[in-house]
């Protein structure tokens, strides 16, 4: 019996002085984000952004259709980005409630030089 104690209290010893040599990093490591949820190593690349005339164009497209009743102002407030949401779907395009290339596309309004090579 004494030597079973021993022996764990040996194999304890021997467990801890192991452990504590380990180094533990609190750092990040590089290539990682402290937040949560974020995205690993990837780079956004340029953001689409439609132009004051493309969301007045878009606008009117949307009142022809019957999924926008505001006002062509030319920004994409709340009313615009649900009318767009409609047309998306009525469309068969992917929902995201934003004028992107496709959606612009779609409604026939002319891009940029700049939104053509994105």
């Amino acid at each position: 019996m004494k030597k079973i104690l021993t022996l764990t209290m040996l194999l304890c010893l021997f467990t801890t002085g192991a452990m504590a040599q380990t180094p533990v990093s609190t750092a990040p490591q590089p290539g990682t984000s402290t937040q949560p949820g974020a995205k690993q190593g990837t780079k956004r690349g340029p953001v689409f952004r439609a132009t004051k005339e493309q969301i007045n164009q878009a606008q009117a497209v949307l009142k022809s259709r019957g999924f926008y009743n505001g006002e062509q102002i030319g920004k994409l407030d709340d009313a615009t980005r649900e009318g767009l949401r409609k047309y998306q779907q009525a469309e068969g395009l992917k929902v995201t409630g934003t004028l992107n290339k496709i959606t612009l596309e779609k409604m026939n309004i002319a891009l940029t030089e700049k939104q053509k090579s994105m």
